[in-house]
């Protein structure tokens, strides 16, 4: 019988880092497939990056007007389902947010931090609407009607996380944890038959310091499920004593003004996890908790509380701590 050992490799990807963990015979190295993780998650940075102008999604976003733009099937795919959001969100949700959130100060053309003008969010919110896109489904094209920045980066990382998981299973890996900028998915057990644990980081804390219990909201299972994890304490400026989140709402063109820190998403896959958390964001625990509980989804909110941090769960997350 081969002795099964957790082994571990890391590397950079989309300005974050990226980690796995697999479940090998001590005789192999998970070293030897860096360069295939590496190669998954440079397909996805390569075709949905905002930051790369030769990127798919860069040509598309400065194509002129009434042009169709053929997609890769990944990149389709990412936009199909980051669409399918929008449409259920009713907009609260919305890929084609980036010009606003240029605006604000934080996006790729960002070079400033401070409020806009009301004639500026008006022009920027011009540019702004998911239901002037239009798919083709036959020949995986998108429409580019004009002036329309579509903005990925609120699915792609959890797509990458769920893409690097597919390339491991076809290697034969039965157990793995994929970490993408916070972003994680695990499968199997460990070699002790222990599942792989995870701990949902609380607000404020030191990066590199998660490992503290203090530094924990919530310790999560995570064989079988990915979580994404979507939040304002890494990226916020303050005006005049105004805080502005980089959470925009595409229905008002403002940061959200409520009080949360941050949410968790539990899901099958972290493409599907990722957008949802940055929908909760957008409509606050009071919209977004209903909202979730009528899907089945599993989604915690960690808020800014009178007396510290507060948390408020939907039945789904609350069903899978006590799982």
């Amino acid at each position: 019988m081969m002795d099964l050992v957790v082994q571990s490799t890391q590397g950079e990807t989309m300005g974050t880092t990226w980690s796995v963990r697999a479940v090998l015979p001590v005789e192999l190295s998970l070293q030897t497939w860096h360069d295939g993780i590496q190669a998954a998650l440079d397909l996805v940075d390569g075709q949905m990056s905002t930051y790369k102008p030769q990127s798919d999604l860069s040509r598309f976003n400065s194509a002129p007007a009434g042009t169709w733009h053929v997609l890769p099937t990944e990149c389709f795919h990412v936009v199909k389902h980051a669409l399918s959001v929008a449409r259920d969100s009713g907009g609260a949700y919305d890929p084609t947010v980036g010009p606003l959130v240029n605006l604000w100060g934080f996006g790729p053309d960002a070079s400033r931090y401070e409020p806009p003008s009301s004639e500026a969010m008006a022009a920027a919110s011009e540019r702004v609407g998911w239901w002037k896109l239009r798919l083709d489904e036959a020949t995986h094209s998108l429409y580019q009607p004009g002036g329309i920045y579509l903005d990925l980066s609120s699915v792609a990382k959890g797509y990458s996380v769920d893409l690097v998981g597919q390339y491991l299973d076809g290697l034969g890996m039965g157990a793995w944890l994929v970490e993408v900028g916070g972003e994680l998915k695990g499968k199997g057990t460990k070699p002790d038959r222990s599942s792989w644990r995870i701990g949902v980081e609380r607000p404020g804390a030191a990066r590199g310091a998660v490992e503290h219990a203090d530094q924990l909201s919530q310790v999560l299972t995570l064989s079988g499920r990915a979580i994404a994890t979507s939040g304002d304490y890494r990226r916020h400026f303050t005006a005049d004593d105004v805080r502005y989140s980089h959470h925009i709402d595409p229905r008002t063109g403002r940061p959200v003004a409520h009080k949360v820190a941050s949410v968790s998403v539990l899901a099958s896959d972290a493409m599907h996890a990722d957008p949802i958390g940055t929908l909760m964001t957008v409509l606050g625990p009071e919209q977004g908790l209903p909202w979730a509980s009528e899907r089945g989804l599993a989604v915690m909110f960690i808020l800014h509380g009178a007396n510290g941090l507060e948390e408020r769960l939907s039945p789904a997350f609350a069903a899978a701590l006590a799982s």
